[in-house]
């Protein structure tokens, strides 16, 4: 089966492309890179040539309002558009548990937005929405530091339940495999923890001695969380990974071990 992963050397993308190659599938990573650019429609149409599954994991350069939309329109309709030229039989997309919860945030518009336009385009398909990365925890403190005007960052302490992103990819691959749903599927970690607890944990671990305080007017990206935004509402998919584990590898001594 051939399949094209819009994204395919990020993160999330370059593990699946690894994974769908091992099980013995013809998986092309694809990104500006590569020649194909989905914002310019740029070699779309080659890429997705004799494609079976398409799978969109690439994410906006900006996070700003007007730019992140434009991203994710922009790119969703060249993409969606050149699927159906090609005849492609499943689109997979990777999303965010909790984004029709999230509108106060452009971003989660934006992601919004690229959903609507997947449910409306006629394409068999299957949205992923996964909660917070583990490997993300330190960019969600780099922002919350932004708005802090000294060394106490706060932080909602609004349920998270974040994920590895090799269970990511490990559950992306079973979906692209998979029969379309046309509709959601969610995956999250194991375990649930407060979002301020787990990014004061973070930051102990990195040696980072600023102070973070729970605040429930906090924002998340731009948006006030209520307890359960950021978790499964429902039956979720659980990775195997737990974040102890992935948090005693981040400590500065670790790598001398």
């Amino acid at each position: 089966m051939k399949i094209v992963v819009i994204g395919g050397t990020g993160l999330i993308g370059s593990k699946l492309v690894t994974l769908l190659r091992a099980r013995g599938h013809e998986a092309l990573a694809a990104s500006p890179n590569s020649g194909v650019n989905t914002l310019t429609g740029e070699g779309l149409d080659a890429a997705l040539a004799g494609c079976d599954v398409v799978v969109d994991v690439a994410n906006s350069p900006s996070f700003a309002d007007d730019a992140v939309l434009e991203f994710f329109t922009t790119s969703g309709r060249n993409l969606l558009s050149a699927a159906r030229r090609a005849g492609v039989k499943h689109h997979v997309a990777l999303s965010v548990v909790g984004t029709q919860r999230l509108t106060d945030s452009g971003y989660f518009r934006a992601k919004i937005a690229q959903e609507d336009l997947i449910r409306a385009s006629g394409l068999p398909y299957s949205i992923v929405h996964s909660t917070q990365f583990f490997e993300f925890l330190g960019a969600v403190a780099t922002a919350a530091a932004s708005a802090a005007a000294d060394d106490t960052i706060a932080l909602s302490p609004a349920f998270i339940q974040p994920i590895a992103s090799d269970d990511v990819a490990a559950a992306m691959a079973d979906v692209v495999l998979g029969a379309p749903v046309n509709g959601i599927v969610e995956i999250a970690g194991p375990d649930r923890f407060r979002l301020s607890d787990l990014v004061r944990d973070y930051l102990a671990v990195k040696g980072d001695t600023r102070t973070v305080r729970a605040d429930v007017h906090a924002r998340y990206f731009g948006a006030e969380l209520q307890e359960d935004t950021l978790v499964p509402q429902g039956a979720a998919r659980l990775g195997a990974s737990r974040i102890g584990n992935w948090l005693q590898a981040q400590a500065p001594d670790s790598r001398l071990r």
